[in-house]
C-alpha cells in the first residue's frame, strides 16, 4: 500500500529533481511499475484489498477439518488438541497444504461459531428474591 507521502516523494524525485525511473526504484525501492503508475496517474493513494481468499488446498479437505475442529471443540478444555496437532491428522488423511492455511481456516471458522452462539437473551431484571 502506497501512503501520500511516498507518492509525494516519488512525483518530487521526478519531477522536481529529474531524476530517472531506475534512480528512484532503487532509492525507495520498489519496482518500475509502480512506480510508472505513480508518475501518470493523479491518484493520491493506492490500495489493494483481496475481495475474497482463495482456499485451494483447503477446499477438498473442508468437511474433514470442519469435523476435526468440532470434535476437538466438544472435548473438555484439558483433553483439547492444539491447532499443530488438528493440522497434523489432516496430513494424514491427505491434506497437502500448509500449516499456516489451517490455522487461518481455524480462526475464520470459531469466529464464525462464536458469532452462532453468541445470540442469547439474558434478563436485565429478575423478580424479588429471584436472582
Amino acid at each position: 500500500m502506497l501512503v501520500v507521502e511516498t507518492i509525494a516523494k516519488i512525483r518530487r524525485a521526478f519531477f522536481v529533481q529529474k531524476k530517472p525511473i531506475k534512480a528512484i526504484c532503487r532509492e525507495f525501492r520498489m519496482s518500475r511499475k509502480v512506480v510508472r503508475k505513480v508518475i501518470r496517474s493523479e491518484a493520491t493513494e493506492f490500495r489493494y484489498e483481496r475481495g475474497r481468499q482463495p482456499l485451494p488446498r483447503i477446499d477438498p479437505c473442508r468437511d474433514q477439518l470442519d469435523g476435526l475442529l468440532l470434535a476437538n471443540e466438544e472435548k473438555p478444555a484439558r483433553e483439547r488438541l492444539t491447532l499443530i496437532r488438528i493440522f497434523e491428522e489432516l496430513r494424514a488423511l491427505g491434506y497437502e497444504g500448509s500449516y499456516d492455511a489451517v490455522r487461518r481456516y481455524a480462526k475464520v471458522w470459531r469466529a464464525k461459531r462464536g458469532a452462532a452462539m453468541a445470540e442469547a437473551y439474558v434478563p436485565l431484571s429478575f423478580a424479588p428474591g429471584e436472582a
